[in-house]
């Protein structure tokens, strides 16, 4: 139970303020670290584009397994808080961690394509597999996805896709729809705003109408109405309305199936949701899982008692469901981080 030792004792460091920890100096009376961590500059390349990332693998000589870090759509640096928990737990239990900027950020570039096409986006992560499995110290048998949130997603169809892969986990992905995940939010986010359930009935209402259009089951005359009707509302913003009607991204997602994903892989898959999620819908995923489990032994399943969408505690209603925190967002929970190692030391771990 090395692991699991290990994830909770982490949780002493990784508090309210881990910036603090990172930034803070060594005193005179600290020992050198018995886990040196190489930070290795990764490139590779893949439909048109060149990606740029950091390999954290541990300097001990020895062949290691890997995670490769899929991006939540607020998050698509590698510098994001929200991967920290990750370089800050992985190599130190001989895992090496592989973080890349998403296509069209950072130093990585776009290759001329949109950066929202999933079925893009889990090939750039099956690119990263095959360049991380050249590695000298990396175990080509070893290695795995994760992701959060719409990283989630992705973590599935790259499962899919490269069926070598190790292991997948999957945190706060839907299982749904991206247009039945966004109304469901786009609900909730209007609810902790105080609107009435007139007003949400309407914003659901548009949104409903443009993704028919999109979907090819409605005009576009009734998608444009249904949104003009509500564009000089003060929440319409709030609504994730704006530009889909001819987003061809948007498009692209609304199309896509997680479920669909899930069950034609065979790589051992760890799904977790947050109890208080209000960007997933929690209880039809779950319900969902449940009735196709004859068709999926490989995936487990669990739920973090009152972890929000990016397995946090405490944190307010009104700042979950703003976008802007989710640039900030770092995991706190004791529950995940144990979960993560219980269920790692059994997938991959020798």
């Amino acid at each position: 139970m090395r692991l699991l030792s290990y994830f909770l004792g982490v949780l002493l460091t990784m508090g309210t303020s881990p910036a603090v920890a990172q930034t803070a100096a060594i005193p005179p009376w600290a020992v050198p670290t018995d886990n040196p961590i190489e930070e290795r500059q990764i490139v590779f390349e893949h439909g048109g584009a060149r990606l740029s990332g950091t390999l954290f693998v541990p300097k001990d000589g020895k062949l290691h397994a890997a995670v490769i870090a899929l991006h939540g759509a607020q998050a698509p640096l590698r510098s994001a808080p929200l991967y920290r928990h990750l370089t800050e737990v992985m190599p130190r239990l001989g895992i090496a961690v592989l973080l890349y900027d998403r296509r069209g950020s950072g130093a990585s570039t776009s290759g001329g394509a949109p950066a929202g096409n999933f079925d893009l986006l889990a090939d750039d992560a099956v690119a990263a597999f095959a360049r991380l499995s050249r590695e000298r110290d990396i175990d080509p048998r070893r290695i795995g996805f994760w992701g959060l949130s719409q990283g989630g997603w992705l973590t599935i169809l790259a499962a899919k896709k490269e069926q070598r892969a190790a292991f997948a986990i999957a945190v706060s992905g839907p299982m749904s729809a991206a247009d039945v995940q966004m109304n469901f939010a786009v609900s909730n986010i209007l609810r902790i705003q105080g609107k009435s359930q007139e007003t949400i009935d309407r914003a659901i209402a548009a949104r409903t109408a443009v993704d028919d259009y999109v979907r090819g089951k409605a005009t576009r005359v009734a998608a444009e109405r249904a949104e003009a009707g509500i564009r000089n509302e003060p929440w319409y913003a709030d609504t994730w309305i704006k530009g889909n009607i001819d987003d061809p991204e948007w498009r692209q997602q609304i199309g896509n199936d997680p479920l669909r994903a899930l069950f034609g892989s065979r790589v051992p898959t760890l799904i977790v949701f947050g109890q208080a999620d209000p960007w997933v819908p929690v209880a039809a995923s779950l319900a969902a899982l449940r009735a196709h489990h004859a068709e999926s032994p490989q995936i487990t399943v669990r739920v973090i008692d009152g972890a929000d969408h990016a397995m946090m505690l405490g944190v307010a209603s009104a700042q979950q469901v703003d976008a802007r925190f989710a640039t900030n967002a770092t995991p706190n929970a004791p529950a995940y981080f144990a979960l993560l190692g219980v269920w790692l030391q059994r997938i991959i771990m020798p």
